[in-house]
Formats: C-alpha cells, sequence, structure tokens
C-alpha cells in the first residue's frame, strides 16, 4: 500500500496546489490512499464544511487536524457529519468527532488513520502516548496497516512517539510546525518516520502568514492582524510504501513540489482535479 500525506494545507493558497497537484502526485507515485492535515485549510485557521468538502472532492481520503481544529465554529458541527474529519484522540472525551478512523481503498483493503497531539508547549490533552498505544491495539484487531499523524510543537516528543510504537505501525509523521524536516527514514522496527512533513501553502511567509505583520509582533510585542500570505507556493509531503502483509513500512520519500514541479506533471498528462 502507498499512502501519500500532505503537509498543514495552508489557506486559499495551500488548497489550490492539493486542487492542481494530487491527480500528478497520485499518478507519479502511484499511490492508493491520501491524507492530509487540513487545520489551517480556511484563511490559515481551522477548517469549514467548504473547505473540507473541496479538499476530500479533490481526492484527499481522510482529514487530519490539530490545536487549531475549533478555530471555525462550524468544525464543531461539521466533524459530527463527516466522519473523515479527525480532532486528536487525545483531546478532552466531551469534545465532538473522534482521533481515528479506518479507510476503505478501492480494492477493499483497510488503511487505518490515528491523529494524536502533543503536550509540550501546546493545549492541555491527554498524555498521547498512552492514547496512541490503546489505539493501535483496537485498530490493529481492523486494519494491518496504520498511519499517526503526531501533531506536536517539540521535535524531541514527536521523535520519542516515533520509537515509542516502532514496529507497531506503518508510520508515524510529525504535523504542526510548517517546516518540512530532513530525518525521514525507516526506524529499526519497519515505522517510517518524520518529524515534520512540512506545509503545502505559502513558502515566502512566516509559516503561513504575511512576513511584514509577524515580524512587526515580534519587533514590538504588540498585537497585530495577521493574514494569509501567497507568495511561493509549495506543496509538501511524503509517500510511504507500507508492505499489507506485514503492515510495516518498506520506505519513506519526502515531496516538495513547487507549482513549476506541478506544472511540469501535468503536462506530462496529469489532469487537475476540478474543484
Amino acid at each position: 500500500m502507498r499512502i501519500l500525506f500532505i503537509g498543514d494545507v495552508f489557506g486559499r493558497t495551500g488548497r489550490e496546489l492539493v486542487r492542481q497537484g494530487l491527480a500528478a502526485l497520485v499518478a507519479r507515485h502511484g499511490v492508493d490512499a491520501v491524507v492530509a492535515n487540513v487545520e489551517n485549510a480556511a484563511s490559515g485557521a481551522g477548517i469549514t464544511r467548504e473547505t473540507g468538502d473541496a479538499l476530500l472532492k479533490c481526492g484527499v481520503d481522510v482529514m487530519t487536524t490539530g490545536n487549531h481544529v475549533w478555530d471555525r465554529r462550524e468544525a464543531l458541527t461539521y466533524i459530527g457529519v463527516e466522519p473523515r474529519l479527525l480532532r486528536p484522540l487525545n483531546m478532552a472525551a466531551a469534545a465532538p468527532g473522534r482521533g481515528t478512523f479506518v479507510a476503505r481503498l478501492a480494492d477493499g483493503r483497510p488503511l487505518g488513520v490515528i491523529n494524536a497531539m502533543g503536550r509540550v508547549f501546546m493545549p492541555p490533552v491527554d498524555n498521547p502516548f498512552e492514547a496512541v498505544a490503546a489505539a493501535v491495539d483496537r485498530m490493529s484487531r481492523e486494519c494491518r496497516v496504520i498511519l499517526l499523524d503526531m501533531h506536536a510543537e517539540a521535535t524531541a516528543e514527536k521523535i520519542a512517539m516515533g520509537w515509542h510504537v516502532d514496529g507497531r505501525v506503518a508510520a508515524v509523521v510529525g504535523t504542526h510546525t510548517h517546516v518540512q524536516t530532513a530525518d525521514a527514514r525507516v526506524l529499526p522496527g519497519g515505522t517510517a518516520y518524520i518529524t515534520d512533513v512540512g506545509m503545502t501553502g505559502p513558502h515566502d511567509s512566516i509559516i503561513g502568514m504575511k512576513r511584514a505583520a509577524v515580524i512587526e509582533r515580534f519587533v514590538t510585542g504588540l498585537p497585530v492582524k495577521m493574514e494569509p500570505a501567497e507568495e511561493n507556493p509549495r506543496l509538501q509531503a511524503v509517500v510511504i510504501d507500507a508492505d499489507d502483509r506485514t503492515g510495516l513500512a518498506r520506505g519513506i520519500e519526502r515531496i516538495d513540489w513547487s507549482q513549476q514541479h506541478i506544472a511540469d506533471a501535468r503536462r506530462a498528462g496529469d489532469d487537475e482535479q476540478p474543484l
């Protein structure tokens, strides 16, 4: 099974990159399933029904989130009617939605997806290590291949999670920082790992926002209005090659596509998905 995981989709720019580039990525890498972190898909903060439905229409199979999942109030109701939209499973039990989902591929093969959030420099949540271990125990009865989105700030916490479940899941992919790391590898037990997949959005920015306002905030210490940037759009992702028999990874490859990469791929014969 070949799984494409798309790093934090940021605003309209990120959604447009998915619309234009997803079909080409799927064709070029022989992708069977697509998972994307979408917590910043709506103007850089949160997710709405409109933006979520558009990404699903483009070919995303499962949508994960993180600490920004409730930034748009309508997400509270959207997540209740769209099971393919996840929130971190270690949020309070009273939170709507759920943190796991089993997707069925076109040929019937199951893919388990777990969404968890770290605790270091993040809003209060339950212990992600205990929550993930319990979720893996439950899901492994139904599916062999399992992917975990570990949404966290601290590098050490994400690395610890990778080792914690090494040999029990196909992949642990980090999200949240919007900066793609160069440490993609398969751990000794067979789990593909990367500390952060990166951001699908505007890269001549400060993690997605226009530079001037963010710099002003750092210089003055005063509140400023921040707006999504648009310059230098890049689609960042990873492709995980998982063995259906063992549920473990054979490889992981980083993707960092500019608009030129997408245009070249489309000229080679791949069409964009309509919205």
